[in-house]
């Protein structure tokens, strides 16, 4: 996906804005993403970090700072990506029924 020891704050400016941005603006938008996004984002961390089931495993997972931010970041990006095609979907399903309605006039 990308190199998280490249980035820099000084040098990306995307992050330096989510680094400063508050954390209840951030939980505003994480409240606006819907179920769907949710389980795809979900589903995607638990298969980059492996699913084991948890009532025949004891899973433990360690980490570093930077793949933790990296693992973040991506999962941020893809709710980003989903959101924008949910919004697409939601709009290409308002124009098809739009376009209908006014077939049937």
């Amino acid at each position: 996906m990308f190199d998280i020891h490249e980035l820099n704050a000084s040098d990306n400016t995307l992050l330096a804005y989510l680094q400063n941005q508050p954390p209840d603006a951030l939980a505003k938008v994480a409240q606006s993403v819907s179920p769907e996004v949710k389980q795809i984002i979900s589903q995607n961390i638990q298969n980059l970090v492996g699913m084991l089931p948890p009532q025949h495993f004891n899973i433990s997972i360690t980490t570093d700072r930077e793949n933790l931010a990296g693992l973040l970041g991506s999962a941020m990006m893809t709710g980003y990506f989903l959101k924008q095609m949910e919004t697409r979907m939601q709009l290409d399903h308002s124009f098809s029924t739009h376009a209908h309605l006014e077939d049937e006039v």
